[in-house]
């Protein structure tokens, strides 16, 4: 199980607000049934299978494009962990055991 954090950002649009493409991003999310994933301030964190959830990260970021964007940087970072497995809450509750 791959966990992915994606950022997903518009260029040249009229606002410097992405909000709208954030929310558009995450309808998109609702309907991949088989993806877990979380909101965060910066980002977005997809839990899945990994061929999965990278396409699931090439449809999020054509998403600003059928928004209007005409151009988009998108950034991710992959833990994709083989030994056992890998979970966004396995990942935090190992941090919290050792607070």
């Amino acid at each position: 199980m791959a966990i992915i954090e994606i950022t997903v950002i518009p260029l040249g649009t009229a606002t410097t607000s992405v909000s709208k493409y954030v929310a558009a991003c995450h309808k998109v999310l609702k309907e991949e049934k088989d993806i877990k994933y979380q909101l965060t301030p910066m980002s977005t964190v997809l839990e899945g299978d990994l061929d999965r959830v990278l396409e699931v990260a090439k449809k999020l970021h054509q998403v600003p494009f059928q928004e209007g964007a005409q151009r988009v940087a998108t950034t991710m970072k992959i833990d994709d962990r083989r030994d056992k497995t890998n979970t966004m809450e396995g990942k935090i509750a190992s941090v919290k055991s050792k607070l």
